[in-house]
């Protein structure tokens, strides 16, 4: 498919783009020149390799507050997901998420309650949707947990409104009930501040390919210390061969089979990029791509905009007669990539109300600029007066 060059993306919390020059470089530089099989062989292409690997974990873990061995490689953000909630949920154990989970925390959950093994509840994260404090949020999570409580997993950025989670308080609560608290960073690495130890977050889950600008099929695990997850994947990973068992220690124990090392060389670039740029530039940008955008959009006669008054790198809308899907598919006819529908979120948009159809997604990154947000104003606009 050809693309328009003068294509505008709007579509950033599904997968940022474009990429850094340095990051498609490092990917090219490593399919051509030196990828190796990570501890597979002692050859110079695997011990490439493996150096790399080992690179891009450091990085991680020093930008993240965790530790370089317990920074684990996975295919996605959702099999990351998966394997926590399912390496540390047992039969009996109950489980708290948010009613702004994507489909990677509801999912796995709602299966392992429909199997009988554990019973979830979800708690409230937006007791106010213009504005709400961490002590609503945590009344609401305390009204909820039990004695059995094993674990809390949530989001700490939604992928449909500008809203985040007070991950610091709730980890912090986590703590001092002796819960295991796990979060998505799908849609907040990269763009607002993660310390694991100071938020005390037991297990991150994060994507290489949004906020870090690095490129699809890798994901991460940054466990806390002392964390031991059952397996849900086993195979080799070159240590302990003659062994049954996976390896008791990490990363090993979570790394079965062939890691991708051209995307893992991609993710390290794409942390160094955002480094330097700074996560406070970077959020600064797209929050005020945002106020544009919102701003724009309200103008427009039968437009509603979610959660106007918030902050964030995303606007979810719609309009009272044209259906979502419909705006969506005209924007992409004029070369405006957007996302309408329900976005893998479906406890997200009923906690929104939102109606049949889902809504309209614009999501903003570092490499979009004023020009683009006119552009897509003026188009929503037309498709208005049009339809």
């Amino acid at each position: 498919m050809k693309i328009n060059k003068n294509t505008v993306y709007l579509d950033n919390a599904a997968t940022t783009f474009p990429k850094p020059r340095a990051v498609s470089e490092a990917v090219n530089d490593c399919i051509t020149r030196w990828c190796g099989n990570a501890g597979r062989g002692a050859h110079p292409l695997a011990m490439a390799s493996a150096e790399e690997i080992y690179l891009c974990r450091e990085r991680l873990a020093q930008f993240f507050g965790g530790r370089t061995e317990n920074t684990v490689f996975t295919l996605n953000t959702t099999y990351a997901l998966n394997s926590v909630i399912k390496g540390i949920l047992k039969q009996g154990d109950h489980a708290l998420c948010s009613n702004l989970e994507h489909n990677s925390v509801y999912r796995p959950l709602y299966k392992l309650k429909k199997d009988g093994i554990i019973e979830f509840d979800v708690f409230n994260a937006l007791p106010n949707l213009e504005f709400a404090t961490p002590d609503m949020i945590l009344s609401s999570i305390e009204r909820l947990v039990k004695p059995n409580t094993r674990l809390l997993v949530c989001t700490h950025a939604s992928n449909i409104c500008p809203v985040t989670l007070p991950i610091k308080e709730i980890g912090s609560y986590c703590k001092s009930r002796g819960i295991f608290f796990a979060v998505d960073g799908a849609q907040s690495a990269g763009i607002y501040p993660i310390n694991m130890k100071e938020c005390n977050i037991d297990a991150l889950c994060l994507p290489a390919h949004k906020g870090l600008y690095g490129v699809q099929g890798c994901g991460v695990i940054i466990l806390g210390e002392n964390i031991s997850l059952e397996t849900i994947i086993e195979g080799g990973n070159g240590v302990d061969s003659l062994v049954g068992d996976m390896s008791a220690d990490s990363p090993e124990r979570y790394e079965a089979g062939t890691l991708s090392t051209p995307a893992i060389a991609g993710l390290r670039r794409g942390l160094e990029f955002v480094t330097s740029t700074g996560i406070h530039n970077i959020r600064t940008h797209e929050e005020k791509l945002c106020r544009q955008a919102k701003e724009g959009l309200l103008t427009i006669p039968g437009i509603k905009v979610v959660a106007p008054s918030r902050e964030g790198s995303l606007v979810l809308f719609r309009h009272d007669a044209i259906p979502s899907e419909n705006i969506a598919a005209e924007l992409g006819r004029q070369s405006i990539c957007v996302r309408a529908g329900y976005h893998c979120a479906a406890l997200a948009h009923e906690a929104l109300g939102t109606p049949k159809g889902g809504a309209v997604r614009a999501s903003f990154g570092f490499f979009n600029s004023k020009k683009d947000i006119d552009k897509f104003i003026d188009a929503v606009s037309g498709i208005t007066r049009s339809l």
